[in-house]
């Protein structure tokens, strides 16, 4: 169930770890970049925040 603008997914080995939905991006882009220093050096490690209205996307690696 989407609840929000912005989700933010984060997969290990291409299975889903966790994920979230935030209405501002502001918000989503700092949960983005604390996941991304958390679980970044974790191999195999996929984070991705899609925008749902515009499709645009931010990801790492």
């Amino acid at each position: 169930m989407t609840t929000g603008r912005h989700h933010l997914l984060l997969t290990i080995h291409g299975k889903p770890a966790m994920h979230g939905w935030w209405e501002k991006h502001d918000t989503a882009d700092r949960m983005r970049a604390a996941w991304t220093g958390e679980y970044g050096d974790t191999p195999g490690v996929r984070i991705v925040l899609v925008d749902q209205l515009d499709d645009s996307e931010l990801s790492w690696p």
